[in-house]
């Protein structure tokens, strides 16, 4: 482990290693501070809703055509439970191959990963970023290596870990768990992605391989219940909840949940210091924006450091002319995802009535379909 690097990442999950691909070919020094001790082992398996602009990310460096168990998203089918309004965003409709794709991060990891040691990265393991603070002209780090505690200056540090607790944040707790799952049905599902919203919280349904990935929003009682059921049992409720579009649910397997929230930094930036991916901004995953949002941060912040002497990392200018790039795209993904879940999770009849004709309305209106799905796709920049 170096001393001291130009930039120094925190945190070797994809956005980190992202950010560190896109600047590999630069004159930096660039160091990757990963807590897991060992990359060789699969991370956790997961699934991920990547926009067809994060293929694009991915396509640059290299690494998208290494991947294989990827499962083109080609249809949206909006709808809301006991209402008559809907919608349908195509990918034909904005002439590209797909609106997006669904893909393990188990993968996505590794092979970031393996792009990364065929770079002139450097990448250390095992270790730990506790603090991270602001001295004259750099960063310095509390780097813990085991009983090791290290300390560690950077022209410029990125957090990508979201393990930065030092940073002031804003944060909401919706009340509501995720229940994710892969299950099978009767019908295929022909590349369509369903977003159901509910009084409880929104249930998607990602196509993935032969069958679907789930992700079902709801209390935290009726999700430990839920967990608790019989496959057969579960099934049946699933049928219940989300209907009869892909017809009888066959079967289910690795069924888990965590806690949703909305958690943001109050500013991404201090001096010589920026946030990025999780360490930024935490989402709900209704409609698939957080880690798109995240891979975008690398994409601007790799964008001004290329253009940034070595003199100028982490300057107040270059670290403002960041802030201002990403403002609306955040402040957008923010606002989006919080208006969805505070808006469609609940049973207020004039707001039940009210969803029911935006659906239709969204469906009716081509521009406005048009401007919602481009910003799902690319972001404020869409």
């Amino acid at each position: 482990m170096r001393e001291h690097s130009d930039i120094v990442i925190a945190g070797g999950g994809p956005v980190g290693t992202t950010l560190a691909l896109l600047l590999a070919d630069s004159d930096f020094s660039i160091q990757v501070l990963e807590a897991r001790a060992d990359l060789s082992r699969p991370a956790h398996r997961r699934t991920l809703a990547l926009s067809y602009g994060s293929r694009l990310i991915l396509e640059r460096l290299g690494v998208w055509t290494g991947l294989s168990e990827v499962t083109p998203i080609t249809t949206i089918h909006i709808s809301q439970r006991g209402g008559l309004g809907m919608a349908w965003l195509r990918a034909e409709e904005e002439k590209l191959p797909a609106l997006g794709y669904v893909l393990d991060y188990a993968e996505l990891d590794a092979a970031l990963h393996a792009r990364l040691r065929d770079s002139n990265v450097s990448i250390v393991t095992g270790a730990r970023v506790d603090e991270v603070r602001a001295a004259s002209g750099y960063a310095t780090m509390k780097v813990n290596r085991g009983s090791d505690i290290t300390p560690v200056t950077a022209r410029l540090a990125v957090v990508a870990d979201g393990g930065d607790g030092s940073a002031q944040r804003i944060s909401r707790d919706y009340d509501q768990h995720a229940l994710i799952a892969t299950v099978t049905a009767e019908l295929a599902h022909n590349g369509c992605a369903y977003e159901r919203f509910t009084s409880d919280g929104p249930a998607a349904l990602l196509p993935q391989g032969d069958g679907f990935a789930l992700v079902w929003t709801a209390s935290p009682a009726q999700v430990q219940a839920l967990l608790a059921l019989p496959d057969a049992e579960f099934l049946e409720a699933l049928h219940q909840h989300f209907g009869d579009r892909v017809g009888r649910f066959l079967n289910v397997a690795q069924r888990a949940s965590f806690p949703l929230g909305l958690r943001y930094a109050a500013r991404a930036t201090r001096p010589h210091t920026v946030m990025i991916g999780n360490a930024a901004q935490m989402l709900h995953p209704v409609a698939g924006q957080g880690f798109n949002l995240g891979l975008r941060d690398a994409w601007e912040l790799a964008a001004r450091i290329r253009t940034s002497t070595r003199v100028a990392l982490g300057s107040a200018a270059m670290l403002a002319d960041y802030s201002s790039a990403r403002r609306l795209d955040t402040r957008g993904g923010i606002f989006f995802t919080d208006f969805l879940v505070r808006v469609f999770s609940n049973d207020n009849s004039l707001l039940h009535h009210g969803r029911s004709i935006g659906l239709a309305a969204l469906q009716m209106l081509p521009p406005v379909k048009r401007f919602v799905a481009r910003r799902m796709i690319f972001g404020v920049r869409g």
